[in-house]
């Protein structure tokens, strides 16, 4: 895939709301538009980012995972997900999957390990994750036999309903080893319908999909995985470091799910 500065991006346009200058004016035109909608829409990537920094800090401490896998990562803002993993365990190995070709030059410009631990990145797209499982890079970087932490942030909103997107879920967690957990944030109507329609349609007017979906649509994603306390909750709400006012003003679900130790096969 070639860098087409005429086309939004998702990744360009979440690094346009967080501050960044990896974007182009197809980007921010359409960044703007939904904020016109959505003020507080830079506040909301802003907390998706340190729902990631909590719930990978809370899968190494609680856990003792030492390896991830992130699909979706976007353009690198630091902390990313390997610099807070290593700073507690810095033998953690961490595989990084984007299909933004913007994302793998900066990727392999910024997300360097250190002698420890690992990391990696794969251009792939997870509309077709056999195609991420069967990546050499990440067979060499992760053990499949040991849990690994998948994430999946403000990622699972860009596939439409008919592309099925919890059955790529489901292929990708039905890899993973037990013990293995799922931390996921996606973007809802269920606070603000009005708002978040109007941020929908500013988006599929650029020719982008942009899904919100229901918590009871969110939760399908875990499967039969038993979610971690303190369950699907708005963004802010997740195991939070500091009291949390007005949490739903954050319209995004978010949890975390661990594969059980004996699970049954998918039907």
């Amino acid at each position: 895939m070639e860098v087409n500065p005429y086309l939004p991006h998702s990744a360009r346009i979440y690094d346009y709301w967080l501050g960044g200058k990896d974007n182009f004016a197809a980007d921010r035109q359409v960044g703007e538009a939904m904020l016109r909608a959505i003020p507080t829409l830079r506040l909301m990537a802003s907390a998706n980012r340190t729902f990631m920094h909590r719930v990978v800090r809370a899968l190494v401490n609680s856990e003792g995972i030492r390896q991830f896998l992130d699909i979706g990562t976007g353009i690198p803002t630091r902390p990313n997900l390997h610099d807070v993993a290593q700073q507690t365990a810095p033998d953690t190995r961490v595989v990084y999957v984007d299909n933004d070709p913007i994302v793998l030059v900066h990727a392999r410009a910024l997300m360097v390990s250190n002698v420890q631990g690992r990391s990696e990145y794969v251009a792939a797209d997870l509309r077709q994750p056999e195609t991420i499982l069967t990546e050499k890079v990440l067979r060499e970087t992760l053990d499949l036999g040991q849990p690994i932490g998948l994430t999946m942030i403000a990622i699972l909103m860009l596939l439409a309903d008919e592309e099925n997107p919890w059955a790529q879920v489901a292929h990708l967690r039905d890899a993973m080893p037990p013990g293995s957990v799922l931390a996921i944030t996606h973007p809802t109507a269920d606070f603000n319908p009005d708002a978040v329609g109007e941020a929908v349609a500013a988006a599929r007017g650029a020719g982008m999909t942009l899904v919100p979906r229901t918590k009871e649509e969110i939760a399908r994603f875990f499967g039969d995985w038993e979610l971690l306390d303190p369950g699907l909750v708005p963004v802010p709400a997740w195991r939070p470091e500091k009291p949390v006012k007005d949490a739903e003003s954050t319209y995004y679900w978010a949890g975390a799910a661990r594969k059980p130790i004996t699970t049954n096969p998918r039907e």
